[in-house]
This record gives C-alpha cells, sequence and structure tokens, in this order.
C-alpha cells in the first residue's frame, strides 16, 4: 500500500487517482511517462478491465500497481515458473497478471482471508480463460503453509512465490516460504521500502497504519539481507519489491 502524492495541476491529480498509484518516483509526471509509455498500451484487456472494477473499491490502494503486474508478468516468464504460490489477493489484479504469464499447465494457489474481494475480480479471471490455474483458499495463509511444510513433496517445489498480505507476519511466512520454493526459485515481497517510510526517522509524521507496519517492514529487510540461503534484490517498482533467489 502506499498513500497518494499530492500534485498541482487537475490533469494530474485525477490521473493519479488511479487505481495502483504507487511510485516512489518524486516525478509524478515521470511516473505517468512509464504507464503512458510502456505499461498501458501493452496491459492485457483483461487486466484494464480488472484495474477498472478494483478503482471503485473503497481500498483500492491495496491493489498492485500496473507496473509491478507488468514487470511480475515479465520476471515469470524470464524464470519459466509453472508452479506458483500467492499470500494477499486482493480483488486479483497481480493474480491475473500471473495466470496470464504462466503456461496452460501453469498452476497458482492463492490465499486471502477475504473471497468477496477475490470475487469481484473472478468474473474476469474467467473470461480472460485463465481461471482453472487458480486453487483460491479462503483464510490466515500460515496454517496452510503449516501444514504444507509436514508433507516433504511440497518441498521446494514453488518457482515463485508473491508476498503481499499482513505485514506484521512478513518474518513468519519467509521462515516457512524458504523451504516451499525450490533453489533457485523466487519469493517476492512486495511493500518492502512501506511508502519510503523505512527511510524516514522514527519521530516523523505518518499515517498511524504506516507508522505501525514500519518497523515489521524493516525487520523483514534486515532479515532478508542477513539471509545467507537466498541472494536479494530490493527495487523501488510500486511500493518496492525485494525479489529472494534461494541459492541453498
Amino acid at each position: 500500500m502506499a498513500e497518494e502524492k499530492q500534485t498541482t495541476t487537475t490533469t494530474t491529480v485525477s490521473r493519479h487517482s488511479e487505481v495502483g498509484h504507487k511510485s516512489l518516483l518524486q516525478s509524478d509526471a515521470l511516473y505517468q511517462y512509464i504507464l503512458e509509455t510502456s505499461v498501458y498500451p501493452r496491459e492485457p484487456e483483461a487486466m484494464k478491465e480488472l484495474r477498472d472494477i478494483t478503482a471503485k473499491h473503497p481500498w483500492n490502494l491495496m491493489t498492485t500497481s500496473a507496473d509491478e503486474g507488468q514487470f511480475l508478468a515479465m520476471l515469470l516468464k524470464l524464470i519459466n515458473a509453472k508452479n506458483t504460490m500467492e499470500i494477499g489477493v486482493y480483488t486479483g489484479y497481480s493474480l491475473l497478471a500471473t495466470a496470464l504469464a504462466l503456461p496452460e499447465d501453469g498452476k497458482i494457489l492463492a490465499m486471502d482471508i477475504n473471497r468477496e474481494n477475490y470475487e469481484l475480480g473472478l468474473p474476469v479471471i474467467e473470461k480472460a480463460g485463465v481461471a482453472h490455474k487458480i486453487e483460491f483458499r479462503e483464510g490466515p495463509a500460515l496454517p496452510v503453509l503449516d501444514q504444507m511444510l509436514e508433507d516433504k513433496a511440497c518441498h521446494g517445489s514453488y518457482d515463485f512465490i508473491f508476498v503481499d498480505a499482513d505485514k506484521d507476519n512478513y518474518i513468519n511466512y519467509h521462515k516457512r516460504l524458504i523451504d516451499l520454493v525450490k533453489v533457485g526459485g523466487v519469493i517476492g515481497y512486495d511493500n518492502t521500502l512501506w511508502n519510503g517510510s523505512v527511510a524516514e526517522p522514527a519521530d516523523a509524521p505518518m499515517r498511524k497504519y504506516v507508522r505501525y507496519y514500519r518497523d515489521f517492514v524493516m525487520e523483514l529487510n534486515k532479515a532478508l539481507a542477513a539471509d545467507p540461503r537466498i541472494e536479494i534484490c530490493m527495487l523501488p517498482v510500486g511500493d518496492g519489491i525485494t525479489l529472494c533467489r534461494r541459492i541453498s
């Protein structure tokens, strides 16, 4: 999640009221250039439709931004992902990006505590012809992960895992996911720059929810940087995404 930036022109304010305006770039005009030049012209029609539906939802800033959706799709194709997992679905924009990028026999285990939000996007996913790739489970992800860890066949079985859920459990997710992703596979943690708050002093003015989750995000960032089992790359895409490639 990230807050909208204040702008000085009516046109820019209107554009940046769009769903998923989550850029850490200092220039709104530059972000708009990226969207209009390379993202929107290549955005699949189904993803545009889902983005428009999500824009009408009161929690629309929870969604993955369009540029991050494009990035995830490219990444999935580059690593030839087939078996994936997503923790935190919301209306399914990143889920749809994943489903469209995977091969016809690709699979996504998608988990979220709110089925109602997922069902907002489900008709679009079905119309896009990729619903058969998705297994949706409603409820907390940690009990599901613990159950999977009891089955040795699940260890190292995932090519890619994307986490965009409760930030206060990111560390708990990582402790489990590192055994479920294969060596050479990738885990992506979203919101790791958390509205830029991770670089601000602790006493800087922040919205209540930003301040609350800031310490959890910073804890994760420190833990990932010190984890010898992974290679990491933190990118200022969207609200920050950290890619972790398992090496042992």
